[in-house]
Order: C-alpha cells, then sequence, then structure tokens
C-alpha cells in the first residue's frame, strides 16, 4: 500500500453530493437508536467505518430472530440489510436515487428481515429539516467523489486507530459519527464533567472530561478536509497550545485545534503527521486540564500494550 494520501476536495466542490451521503448515513445512525441497547455517551448511536464503508454493529432483531446489520456499501454504491441468519437485500445508491426512496426501501427491508422497526425521521445537526423518509432534495451522487472521500476517510480512521489503541483508560473505538459526518476517538480521563448545556445530545455525550480527536471531511462552517482535537471541559488557556506539526493551528470560531488534510497529505510521512498531530494535542490537553500523567504517556505506550 502507498504511504501517501489521496487528495480530497474542498467541501464546496462535492458539498451536494457529500450531503446526499450524510444523509443516508443518517438513516443508519436512527436504525441504531432506534434498535440498539443504549450506552454512556451514547456510544450505541455511533457507526463504524469499514472496508465497505458506514455500517451499524449488529443490532438485535425487534422480532427476537437474532441480529440485523445495515450497510451504506460505497465500493460499490448499495445500501444493504443483511440478517444474521444469512437473508440480505441490497439496493443501489446513485444518481436520482433521492435519500427518501433509499430510506424507505431500507426501512422495508429491516422490517421484512427482522420484523417491526420504526425511527424518528428527524435530521439531526444539519441545516435540512426534512424528515429523512421524505427527503427527495437530496439525491446528488457522484461516485467519483464519494470513492475519493471513503479512501481518505479509511487513511483517517487508521491513524485515530492507532492513536487510541495503546492508552489504558476508558476509550471509544473509531466511531464514524452520523450528527455531524465525522470519524472520532474519545479519551476519558475517568472523572465525570458538567455538560455544556441541558439538551438531550450534550447532557448525554458530554457528561465526563475526555479529549476528542477526529476527522471531517469538511461542511458549510469549515469548507477544508482536517484532522481536529479539543478537550471537554478546557481551561481558558487551553487555545495556548503549540501542537505538531508545524501547520497545526488553533481554530477560534470551531473552538478546536486542527490540521487541514492537504498539509497533512503533502508531508513527507502523511500518516505520521497526522498521528503526531493527535499525540501533540492529547499530551497538550492532558496537561492544560491537569489529568492524571499516566495516561499520557499510556497512549504513548507507557507501558506497552502488549509486553
Amino acid at each position: 500500500m502507498s504511504s501517501s494520501f489521496p487528495a480530497l476536495a474542498p467541501y464546496e466542490t462535492w458539498s451536494a453530493t457529500c450531503d446526499t451521503l450524510h444523509a443516508h448515513t443518517q438513516v443508519l445512525g436512527k436504525l441504531a437508536v432506534a434498535l440498539a441497547p443504549p450506552e454512556p455517551q451514547l456510544q450505541h448511536a455511533a457507526l463504524r467505518l469499514t472496508t465497505r464503508g458506514w455500517e451499524t454493529l449488529p443490532l438485535p432483531a425487534p422480532n427476537g430472530s437474532g441480529a440485523v446489520s445495515a450497510t451504506l456499501d460505497l465500493r460499490v454504491h448499495e445500501a444493504v440489510v443483511e440478517h444474521s441468519d444469512g437473508r440480505r437485500r441490497h439496493f443501489p445508491l446513485g444518481p436520482d436515487r433521492p435519500v427518501g426512496a433509499v430510506a424507505r426501501q431500507l426501512l422495508d427491508a429491516v422490517r421484512e428481515l427482522a420484523g417491526p422497526v420504526a425511527i424518528d425521521p428527524t435530521p439531526q445537526e444539519v441545516t435540512w429539516t426534512v424528515p429523512l423518509d421524505e427527503d427527495e432534495q437530496h439525491r446528488t451522487y457522484d461516485r467519483d467523489a464519494v470513492e475519493a472521500y471513503f479512501a481518505a476517510a479509511t487513511r483517517a480512521a487508521l491513524v485515530l486507530a492507532e492513536f487510541r489503541a495503546p492508552y489504558r483508560g476508558r476509550s471509544t473505538p473509531v466511531n464514524a459519527w452520523w450528527g455531524s459526518f465525522d470519524l472520532a476517538v474519545n479519551l476519558f480521563s475517568g472523572e465525570p464533567a458538567d455538560p455544556p448545556s441541558d439538551d438531550f445530545l450534550m447532557r448525554n455525550a458530554m457528561d465526563s472530561q475526555e479529549v476528542a480527536v477526529g476527522w471531517w471531511p469538511g461542511d458549510a462552517r469549515y469548507g477544508r478536509p482536517a484532522f481536529y482535537a479539543y478537550a471537554h471541559p478546557a481551561p481558558a488557556h487551553y487555545a495556548d497550545g503549540v501542537l505538531s506539526p508545524d501547520a497545526a493551528r488553533w481554530d477560534a470560531e470551531l473552538g478546536e485545534f486542527v490540521l487541514d488534510w492537504e498539509a497533512v497529505a503533502a508531508s513527507p510521512d502523511p500518516h505520521a503527521a497526522a498521528l503526531d498531530f493527535a499525540r501533540s494535542a492529547f499530551r497538550h490537553s492532558c496537561q492544560a486540564c491537569d489529568w492524571d500523567p499516566s495516561l499520557p504517556e499510556s497512549a504513548m505506550g507507557t507501558p506497552p500494550p502488549v509486553r
């Protein structure tokens, strides 16, 4: 495998396709919310980025017949529903297949294979409000743009997985978040924290001290693909940190440290540069937030996870 990272265009050049793909992922996320046993920090709602694309974990079949999963297969551009007994339904993703049509077909397949299910079709953390199963607006699907996104997201996910691997505190896997359309790992100190607000998402997702490191392909707020990092709760001087590599910087509008994908891809060793960003962000966050010194040391592999 080449050590170079693929190019990924700014959000504005493929925003219509990006938003369609984002909306498709929300249907999978809503299915996970409906069927998975609830977990702290809403972990049951998270999806995974696999070698096929965005997937749910195996979910309990509503009729008690086993497990069911749903996938957006970005290699062959299909939505797939599979039951643990081997039954499978699949249908295309592509131009002029609006999100609403795909959502209805996917949910019908789940009902056929696994029993009755209902989701809350209201989209979350996005600018549009039309229910997912009625969405005829989001129908642009450029296969080349999706494949470029998937190639970049795969490289980013590998960085995040390596970063979190040695950590001996509680951490998440590499989550694919369908609300914010990003990939992220969260490392926790073990101490509680006050959520930044009392709305449902914040009071459940951010009730513990944490450092988050992630990647997203850009959006209307920040139009470039980038890695990001933040701590919660963060002290007043948190933004003063100097991270590696040199292209890393604090973005006051986002309230996060960012490292643009373009800078990573241009470096001699992109994977190492992105990993350096993640590790330096975590070291800075732990020091600024006064975490137990053994926690950042474990994230650097001391002691090693396997001896």
